[in-house]
């Protein structure tokens, strides 16, 4: 598998991550994108030994989009602490269940990462472990269809944990489009104060025969840690739930 590359540069390089493809190695076996990554690196001449990655946004496995990796242990410890600081600005692209009113907003939560269930809940403030979540969103658009309503968002992303947006925005009642971890099957996020459309997460007749939710890294924008030149990374989303944005109702 060629990776699909966004940006690169001897210090780090960008590049596109199917849904359904790990961003890493992990428990599931699968042919992963630091592997696919490194593979191409070594294909094409760049080093006679295995090349250095790190991975500086992890996605999750059923989310696609902008990937960013270090090629240096420098240059990843740069990338980190800009991510740390919040100085890298991160946008998604969603596609949620059910109608949002308001045309934009911000949720601020406090996330418990279960380690051992592999999911984050959202719980009160002040509870042992948990750490604050905010997000900030904005309404494209909302489309009506004969198996529901759905809302097509931008999300900025001010903090990063795990599995924030799917978890935030199941809990406030708009799941992320056939998230069955976070959307109305698995419950999981908290009690959700929203309208949704009662259909489980997934739109459509049957799941995707891949993990694949409606969620995509769109868009990227930070300082060069080495020239300090803006680095922009940017694609549009793909997949089955930014399709079906396009499709007439009889298509769902």
């Amino acid at each position: 598998m060629k990776p699909d590359i966004v940006y690169e540069d001897k210090y780090m390089i960008a590049v596109v991550k199917p849904y359904g493809v790990p961003s890493q190695s992990d428990h599931s076996n699968r042919e992963d994108m630091v592997s696919i990554v490194k593979n191409y690196m070594f294909d094409r001449g760049d080093t006679d030994e295995e090349p250095y990655l790190a991975v500086i946004n992890r996605l999750d496995r059923p989310v696609a989009g902008i990937l960013l990796l270090a090629k240096t242990e420098e240059a990843a410890a740069k990338l980190s602490d800009l991510v740390q600081d919040r100085k890298i600005d991160k946008c998604y692209q969603a596609v949620v269940c059910g109608e949002i009113p308001e045309d934009e907003g911000t949720y601020t939560d406090w996330l418990l990462a279960d380690k051992k269930d592999n999911c984050s809940r959202v719980v009160p403030e002040g509870t042992k472990g948990a750490k604050k979540a905010v997000l900030s969103y904005e309404v494209l658009d909302v489309i009506e269809t004969d198996v529901g309503i759905f809302t097509y968002l931008l999300i900025h992303l001010e903090t990063g944990r795990h599995h924030q947006i799917r978890c935030q925005m199941a809990a406030h009642g708009f799941p992320i489009w056939g998230d069955v971890k976070y959307g109305p099957a698995g419950k999981i996020g908290g009690a959700g104060k929203g309208r949704n459309n009662g259909k489980g997460g997934f739109a459509g007749k049957k799941k995707p025969s891949v993990p694949e939710i409606g969620l995509y890294s769109s868009r990227m924008t930070f300082a060069h840690p080495y020239t300090g030149e803006e680095v922009f990374l940017h694609r549009e989303p793909e997949g089955r739930a930014f399709e079906l944005l396009d499709a007439e109702e009889e298509d769902w």
